[in-house]
């Protein structure tokens, strides 16, 4: 029976991740190198480094930093103003919070899941959100959920893990978490088959879990 749940943010929540890429796009195009989307969601499948592509094209690692902060604010003005929030998110987060207890476990930056979530009701249903400063390696490693496990005090068995890219489901796995995945065709491309369960819509979660 299952009494905890490990959400993934960016894709399963809030519809954010093509926006990250087109950040990196743009960053990346000043620089002088195409980041193309297919070469994107392989890298982002193992959580590789896409900056790569401008060392090897000669970029200095001051001007990838400084291309690294542009990227940031790209990033930051998409989620002032671009449409993030997938439909009837908040009443299936309420539903569940009735039943289960729940936290975010995200590779995104504090900065960033504040200002995803200012305005946005569903962090007051969590006990607890997770960001990339709060755990020592990030997705695929298993450490997030692992973090989110101890900050339940509970067992595995005990936990499932919803997400919707391949890195969080190896992440998952590795952790000995049962996973969900949620389809998003931004990862449609995704190796999901060591999934325990695969949903079209969030709306689906609280049945199967019943089941």
């Amino acid at each position: 029976m299952k009494q905890f749940i490990l959400f993934d943010n960016d894709g399963v929540l809030v519809e954010t991740e093509l926006w990250y890429f087109r950040a990196n796009e743009k960053a990346m195009k000043e620089l002088g190198v195409t980041l193309e989307l297919e070469y994107y969601l392989e890298l982002m499948k193992h959580g590789g480094n896409w900056w790569e592509l401008a060392q090897q094209r000669g970029v200095t690692l001051e001007e990838i930093n400084r291309a690294r902060e542009r990227r940031s604010r790209y990033y930051q003005h998409y989620l002032r103003t671009e449409d993030i929030y997938i439909e009837g998110v908040e009443e299936v987060i309420r539903e569940l919070s009735k039943d289960y207890r729940m936290g975010i476990v995200t590779t995104s930056r504090r900065v960033d899941f504040e200002l995803i979530h200012h305005k946005k009701k569903l962090t007051r249903y969590m006990d607890f959100i997770l960001c990339e400063e709060d755990y020592p390696r990030a997705k695929p490693h298993p450490d997030p959920y692992l973090k989110g496990l101890e900050l339940f005090g509970a067992h595995t068995g005990e936990a499932i893990v919803v997400e919707d890219s391949q890195r969080g489901l190896t992440a998952a796995v590795r952790a000995g978490i049962d996973c969900v995945i949620v389809k998003n065709n931004f990862t449609a491309s995704h190796d999901f088959s060591t999934a325990t369960y695969r949903i079209d819509s969030l709306r689906d979660l609280g049945g199967l879990l019943l089941n």
